[in-house]
């Protein structure tokens, strides 16, 4: 559904907002006429709107070959070219880089090892060389560089720009990563946390009809999720919502680090996958190697799948059992919030998704707990690459271009 705008002078930005969403929607093109309808504006302020836009070198304008009576319309499309943005998605094993274009498209990316932060001065340093490596890389005129987003697992204070203390990455406590590297780079950077990033990336892209309420499943090293809904991303007080790891799915499973027992977060994420294959035999101490290293569990996990792909009925069934923990979970989730759509996405989403999406739309469909009066979609993410280094770069297109009501009301109110 597209966004509507507004006549009133006050909230002219959220009308630029508005027009660009609907033309970058429409990717073979739309006339003003259309927009008009699309967008609830008068015709007078689509086509200052436009006008604006064709001027910033953000949108093309082209007049159709005349058929008939009546003036030829002027179709309007995007220019993936006229803006990019970076992203940086820190996972606890890897850091992504990626440069993305208006349209969405990746023009390049690097991959480096997340770096111990002893000395922050120094990470925030290589993070920006990276950086700037990757620009010239891509061949990206810099001055179309509209920021950089960077996607953290949370805890983090989004309003300071600084990552707290995640618990999947021990040394990085308090790192103030937001104005250092904004500093260092002299651009404008965004930090959010990665679920919710991954969430913003899909909303962008529209993906699976455009759903406006949706709870995106982010299946990385550890287990979070991002929500929207009416269309909007929800961030929560302190920019941390999502953080559903600790939904209780099995009363009488493992004690969690927290405490509790049978915590969907430490029940179905990668390091107790390859815990349980090991303890049932499905792989080696050789194969698994140090439990406490993100990248042998993940190399680890990459074998487990390996063994469910080739039809082991011990790996097929440590990977189905998770997505029945999944199952519980999505089912609290979606009651709580009533959403009509589940996104599943994230580094190592992929290579579990075949057995889980077996399992998991009959477990929550079946489930005696949910209470909806409606079915719930389940997808794959619209997002053919990192979802999560996306969608930090979709951060900074999504602040500067994408139509939000409460920014709106803010604006109206002055």
């Amino acid at each position: 559904m597209a966004q509507t705008g507004t006549n009133l002078v006050a909230v002219a930005e959220f009308n630029v907002s508005v027009v660009l969403d609907a033309i970058r929607r429409h990717p073979t093109g739309v006339a003003r006429g259309e927009l008009a309808a699309l967008t609830g504006l008068s015709g007078m302020t689509v086509s200052n709107v436009s006008r604006r836009l064709v001027e910033d070198g953000l949108v093309t304008e082209t007049v159709m070959p005349a058929s008939g009576r009546g003036k030829p319309p002027k179709i309007l499309r995007l220019i993936p070219s006229g803006g990019f943005a970076v992203g940086v998605h820190i996972d606890p094993a890897v850091v992504t880089y990626v440069i993305v274009d208006l349209a969405g498209e990746v023009r390049d990316h690097i991959r480096t090892e997340t770096p111990v932060v002893q000395d922050p001065g120094r990470v925030v340093g290589a993070m920006a060389r990276t950086i700037e490596e990757l620009i010239v890389s891509s061949g990206v005129e810099r001055s179309k560089v509209l920021g950089v987003g960077i996607a953290s697992p949370g805890p983090i204070n989004a309003e300071t720009g600084v990552v707290l203390n995640p618990p999947m990455l021990p040394d990085w406590h308090r790192v103030t990563l937001r104005d250092s590297l904004s500093a260092a780079l002299r651009l404008p950077v965004v930090l959010e946390k990665d679920s919710t990033a991954a969430a913003i990336a899909e909303r962008w892209f529209a993906g699976h009809d455009g759903a406006r309420d949706f709870i995106f499943v982010y299946y990385g090293t550890g287990f979070a999720t991002g929500i929207a809904i009416g269309g909007e991303v929800l961030r929560g007080v302190s920019s941390n919502a999502g953080d559903a790891g600790h939904i209780t799915v099995d009363p009488n499973g493992p004690v969690c680090w927290c405490g509790r027992r049978g915590c969907v977060g430490n029940m179905a994420v990668p390091r107790a996958l390859v815990e349980r294959a090991l303890e049932r035999q499905v792989l080696s101490p050789g194969d698994v190697g140090r439990l406490d290293d993100v990248l042998d569990v993940g190399a680890a996990f990459g074998k487990l799948a390996d063994a469910a792909d080739a039809g082991n009925p011990a790996a097929i069934g440590i990977h189905a059992e998770a997505g029945r923990a999944l199952a519980r979970a999505v089912v609290v989730t979606a009651n709580l919030l009533d959403v009509q759509q589940v996104v599943f996405g994230g580094p190592f989403w992929g290579r579990l998704a075949p057995v889980v999406l077996s399992v998991l739309p009959t477990a929550v469909s079946g489930d005696p707990a949910l209470v909806l009066p409606h079915s719930i979609r389940f997808v794959e993410s619209a997002v053919p690459v990192d979802v999560a280094s996306v969608g930090a770069a979709t951060l900074v297109l999504d602040q500067a271009f994408s139509p939000r009501p409460t920014t709106m009301l803010l604006a109206s109110g002055k």
